[in-house]
Parts: C-alpha cells; structure tokens; sequence
C-alpha cells in the first residue's frame, strides 16, 4: 500500500511541477519536492522492511513496474533532453550534418531546435556515436511532433528500468532486494519515465555485461564496450571488473571489448569523422551547481578535495577487485563524488551497481547520494 502511494506520488508530482501557478508562487515546485522525498522516504521504508521479512521477487518486479510506469501518465518533467536528443538525430537523419559540428541553432526553424531548451541551442552533441545512431533512427521515422518524440523516449526510459530491474534480479545474489533497490526507486522512475533520460540504456548494457560475464564473457566485453558507446564516462568501472575475474576470462572480455570497440570507432568516423571524440572531454569543461566541487568552492574549500575520496578508495577497489570482488557500486560513487558535470538521473550509475552488489557501505552511500541529488532540478 505504501508503495502504491509512493508511485501515485511520483505521478502528482510530475503534474504539479508543470501545471503552473499563480505569479510569485512556488506551490507547483514545493508540492513536488514534498511528494518526491515523501516517495524517497516510502522507498527506503519498504527496503528495510523487506530485507527484514522478505518478499517473493515476483512481487517486488509487479511493484516495481507500477512504480516504474506510473510517471508515463504525466507530463514530462525536470529537464528537456528529449527535444536535445531528438534535435541531434534530426541533424543527422533530416538535415544530413554532423551533430558533432553543427548545432541544433543553425535550425532555428525545426520543431526539435525549438523545442529544445535555449541554453543548449548552441551546444553541439555530446553524447557518444552509439546513442547519436539511435537518436538519428528514432528521428527519422518520428516524424515532426514534438510531444510524440517526448513520449517515444520516456517509453524507451521505462521499459529501460524494467530492463535495469530484471537485470538487477538476475545477476545479484539477493534478487529480491536488488530489484527492489533498483525498481522501487521514485527518482529513477521521474527521471526515466518521467523525463526519458539516455543513462538507463548505458547501465541495461553494463548489467548485461555483468550477467554474462561469468559464461558469455567476451559478449560481456561486447555489452560494455555498446555501454561505452552511450556514454563513455562508464567505462571507469571496467578495469575494476577485469581484475576481479581469472585471466582466460579477462583476456576474453578485453578481446570482446576491443573488437567492438573498434568496429563502433571505425564506423563513427565514417559517418561523423574524428568529431565524434570530442565527447571524451564532455566533463572536463561543464560545471553544475549541485557537483561536489562546485559544493565545496561554494564554501570556499579547493575544488580538488573532490577527488580525495576516488583516490582514498582507489587502493581498496584494487586489492578487493583482485579477491574477486570488485566493489563497482562504490568505485561508481566515487566518479559521482569527482564528476564536475552532475545531473540527478545520474543517480542511475551507482544504484543498479550497488544493488547487485553485497556491499552494505555501497548501499547505504548510493541511498544517501539519491537523497542529496533529489532535489536538483527543481525550481525552488
């Protein structure tokens, strides 16, 4: 029952951030943050109690899937990215330029371009020549409405967190708990469903990896080199997995990584030329206000302090790597703490690796990381 009000929740919320409010209010932003840490506090209830009594996975995925699916009935939410991801793949797919190159603003006039959100009119693509390929094939049998593609992606972010959950059951040791960790999580479900975000596909593809590292191993160097391809940014948590596994299956993830590593390189460049490398940089010149070195210059403390816990835990991640427990949920936590660039969905890059994970200290830092990263995004 509480967690079919915690969905309900995540469905309101959506609505009453954009339903609009009388000048000077800000109703509409305080209800959502209510609802949405209501919803938080639900789901860290349920996941006590369920680690305590239990409960059959069937169950949790049906949970999970109401949670998951609900925001679909809403507005989108948080951010536009879907009209940024739809503008690039019509670059691509109608206008025939590079999105590496060409900025969605030399389309002033495409519905995508104004649909899009102004400050990022002038940004060229940074996402990587997988997701670029996909953005382009939904561009171009999507015709021109921009609430369509809207609704397009969402689905897509949706049916990526039921993905993620049944990944999640398959390759932890608690299938219950690590489906629920994963699916029962409100911000996942309002950044996915409810804002159609690209990162759940990047984590489906290094889960995927993970289940079928242990008998499909050089498909699992496949899954993370496609991973790779979305958003490069993951690939920090590969090493980590090499180590952890004996050299034969190591030596087989690397070659499967390679080969298809390659094969999406040569195939990048032949379409978008060395342009498309430019996204290795993405972070390393964007800063956002909720990043913990922009938190800590805020209160007058070196940037740089960011990187000491990534460089503190680095030893422990290696040697317990090399015990066969490569710990990737926190080594994932580590390069949030670092990254300069942070945007709450990427929330999605720690939970589903903590949650497959019999890490109690991953847990408990990814639960608190969603909790400070909640509330970005919206307009108090």
């Amino acid at each position: 029952m509480l967690l079919g009000l915690a969905a309900i929740a995540a469905s309101w919320q959506g609505s009453a951030l954009r339903a609009g409010a009388p000048e000077g209010s800000d109703l509409p932003s305080t209800v959502f943050l209510t609802a949405a840490c209501c919803a938080f506090v639900i789901y860290v209830g349920a996941l006590f109690v369920l680690r305590a009594r239990g409960m059959h996975l069937a169950v949790v995925c049906a949970i999970a899937a109401a949670i998951q699916l609900v925001p679909l009935v809403g507005p989108l939410v948080i951010s536009r990215d879907v009209y940024a991801y739809w503008a690039y793949g019509r670059l691509a797919a109608v206008h025939h330029v590079n999105p590496y190159t060409v900025s969605p603003e030399q389309y002033r006039n495409d519905p995508a371009s104004k649909a899009m959100a102004a400050g990022w009119r002038s940004s060229k693509s940074v996402y990587g020549p997988v997701f670029s390929a996909a953005s382009a094939g939904l561009a171009a049998g999507g015709g021109d409405s921009p609430k369509t593609q809207a609704v397009a992606y969402r689905v897509a972010g949706a049916v990526g967190m039921l993905t993620l959950t049944a990944l999640a059951a398959l390759v932890a040791p608690l299938p219950a708990f690590a489906a629920a960790f994963v699916g029962w999580n409100p911000l996942l479900a309002v950044d996915f469903a409810g804002g159609g975000h690209n990162d759940v596909w990047m984590m489906a593809f290094v889960l995927g990896a993970l289940a079928l590292a242990a008998r499909r191993t050089r498909l699992a160097g496949v899954s993370f080199a496609v991973a790779g391809g979305l958003k490069w940014i993951v690939l920090g948590v590969l090493p980590l997995k090499l180590l952890s596994v004996n050299r034969r299956q190591a030596l087989l993830m690397t070659l499967g990584f390679l080969v298809t590593s390659a094969a999406v390189a040569g195939i990048a460049l032949f379409f978008f030329g060395t342009a498309w490398l430019t996204t290795l940089g993405t972070f390393a010149h964007r800063r956002s206000d909720w990043a913990i070195p922009s938190r800590l210059q805020q209160a007058g403390l070196p940037r740089w302090l960011a990187f000491v816990p990534l460089l503190v835990l680095l030893p422990l991640l290696v040697r317990s790597a090399r015990a066969g427990r490569p710990r990737l949920g926190l080594a994932s936590l580590g390069l949030l703490v670092a990254t300069p660039w942070l945007l709450p969905w990427y929330a999605a890059w720690a939970v589903p690796l903590a949650a497959v994970e019999e890490d109690r200290l991953a847990w408990v830092l990814s639960l608190a990381f969603c909790a400070y990263i909640l509330p970005d995004g919206i307009p108090l």
